[in-house]
């Protein structure tokens, strides 16, 4: 924790980082979560009513006043359009919030720099670890709001923490780039909120990947929330099997996403208490 210290960048050095914190960081992930919603008198039941909430929205405001439809049939019924539409929601936000706070990560927490010892890495899996905490409620409203209509949850939503795992490592390398950069340039803070929203939009989140003309489909499957998103809608409400391939492909390009940004984060920190 010394700056002076030259910090191990190896991928064995990040394992044995975050195994030897994983108290601490469970520990710093509960009072994040329970710190939101203190003072509230129903408290940590927001993050259930929340997204319930906003499932309602989407319904009316996307199937009743733009009266929008997923597919080209026009059987099906708003709730199910809106179900489509939210499950593209929750992944957005799983990499929005996280992607979004890290600039200001280690500004936020400049005691952890300058006064004590800590692990700076683990910030960001905090900051990771909330943001899942809220995915997991608002994934939970949606499956009991299909459930209900329905009548069954898909066998293979059990596939879906496969679904979700490169997007969670890949968010995880960006975010230590993110939080080192933040440190030294402050408009990555301004910047990376336009990216995050630019990602939503090209994205299948309010529209079908089909919807796109074949020329520009490209561009749309560039973007690392398209994959996932489509994986997600298999297994949660389509029933399909996830497409193993591309999910290998996937996590091996995140996990040196990862790997290149704990290196990044290392190789920085020790300027981060003079900057600060």
């Amino acid at each position: 924790m010394n700056p002076n210290v030259r910090q191990s960048t190896s991928p064995i050095a990040l394992v044995k980082s975050l195994v030897s914190n994983r108290q601490l960081i469970l520990q710093m992930i509960r009072r994040e979560v329970v710190g939101r919603y203190r003072g509230s008198v129903l408290g940590i039941f927001w993050s259930f009513f929340n997204p319930l909430f906003m499932l309602v929205v989407y319904t009316f405001v996307f199937s009743v006043v733009f009266k929008a439809k997923w597919g080209t049939t026009g059987g099906e019924s708003k709730l199910e359009f809106a179900v489509l539409l939210f499950v593209g929601m929750i992944v957005h936000a799983l990499c929005a919030e996280v992607l979004n706070r890290a600039p200001g990560i280690i500004q936020g927490n400049v005691n952890f720099v300058k006064k004590v010892v800590f692990p700076l890495e683990i910030l960001v899996p905090v900051a990771l670890g909330s943001a899942l905490f809220h995915a997991i409620i608002s994934l939970l409203a949606l499956l009991s709001v299909f459930f209900i209509f329905n009548g069954f949850i898909c066998p293979t939503t059990i596939f879906l923490p496969v679904v979700w795992l490169p997007l969670v490592i890949a968010t995880v390398g960006f975010a230590w780039m993110l939080a080192s950069l933040g440190v030294f340039l402050r408009d990555i803070g301004q910047l990376i909120g336009i990216v995050t929203t630019v990602m939503m939009f090209l994205a299948p989140v309010f529209y079908p990947l089909s919807a796109i003309p074949k020329k520009y489909q490209i561009f749309i499957m560039a973007n690392p929330l398209t994959f996932i998103i489509v994986q997600s809608r298999n297994v949660l409400i389509w029933n399909k099997m996830p497409d193993w391939y591309g999910l290998s492909v996937y996590t091996v390009i995140s996990l040196a996403i990862l790997w290149l940004g704990y290196w990044w984060f290392q190789k920085t920190r020790k300027g981060f208490a003079d900057v600060l």
